[in-house]
């Protein structure tokens, strides 16, 4: 029964697409894996198309440009809501998130009660590995003035190895969510928890990528930055702000 989702944007990522396919469908045979491409120019998405002609298993969309992590997580989320798959992750292609630790992800909402489970950095047993210091001191401090601002009960507010169960997925109204970098996934929690969802965080250690480049940049940051104040404010004006209409009442 494959009732499982990993959903994977990638860009510019042949150096690691067909690795990160064959580890995360080693780990279980209930896990799918949903390619999200956006036009990459080194040929990410021909790779994928030739290893779906070996498996069932591996769904690809592919989309004109580069336009955003947020988006094409909601894209992925949309296509797994109009599924039979009761549980969605969100992942990186480059190896910083072990799919090795997918199936304690999947046992915190199948087994321990979680509408939202997290691979976090920054609770006892987590660890980052080959980052700069002060892209660490950047990314836990972040951490920190997420949580000051709006009171999410998350530690690692900005992490993006995550399991969502289906029915969280469906209060939330992801024509709502606004943001594309860090403050996709902080934006992501927040929604998660202002619906009511139980958020779990389970210690990952995280890599920094061996291969390709990293997509991050300053633009990013700055969006995490104010988009915070926004998060906060559209819920202080409508504390419903997130909830579907239909199943607002």
């Amino acid at each position: 029964m494959r009732d499982c989702l990993v959903i994977i944007p990638t860009y510019n990522e042949r150096e690691n697409i067909s690795a990160i396919i064959q580890a995360v469908m080693n780990v279980s045979e209930r896990m799918d894996v949903l390619i999200i491409d956006d036009g990459s120019p080194d040929g990410t998405a021909s790779i994928v198309k030739e290893t779906q002609k070996e498996t069932p298993r591996l769904h690809l969309l592919e989309r004109k440009g580069k336009l955003g992590l947020g988006t094409a997580y909601i894209t992925g989320f949309k296509w797994a809501l109009e599924r039979s798959y009761e549980y969605i992750f969100e992942m990186d292609a480059d190896f910083s998130h072990d799919p090795l630790d997918l199936p304690k992800l999947l046992a915190a909402c199948e087994e321990q009660g979680a509408d939202m489970s997290v691979g976090s950095r920054y609770i006892k047993g987590g660890q980052v590995v080959n980052w700069p210091k002060d892209r660490i001191f950047i990314s836990y401090y972040a951490s920190i003035y997420v949580r000051l601002i709006t009171w999410l009960p998350v530690k690692d507010t900005t992490g993006g190895f995550v399991c969502y169960k289906r029915n969280t997925l469906a209060k939330i109204d992801l024509d709502k969510i606004a943001f594309v970098g860090y403050a996709f996934q902080i934006e992501m929690k927040y929604a998660v928890w202002s619906t009511g969802g139980r958020i779990k965080e389970v210690p990952i250690v995280f890599k920094d990528r061996e291969k390709g480049v990293s997509k991050m940049s300053t633009k990013i940051f700055k969006e995490a930055f104010w988009g915070v104040l926004d998060i906060r404010l559209n819920a202080l004006r409508n504390k419903d702000y997130y909830r579907r209409k239909a199943l607002s009442d």
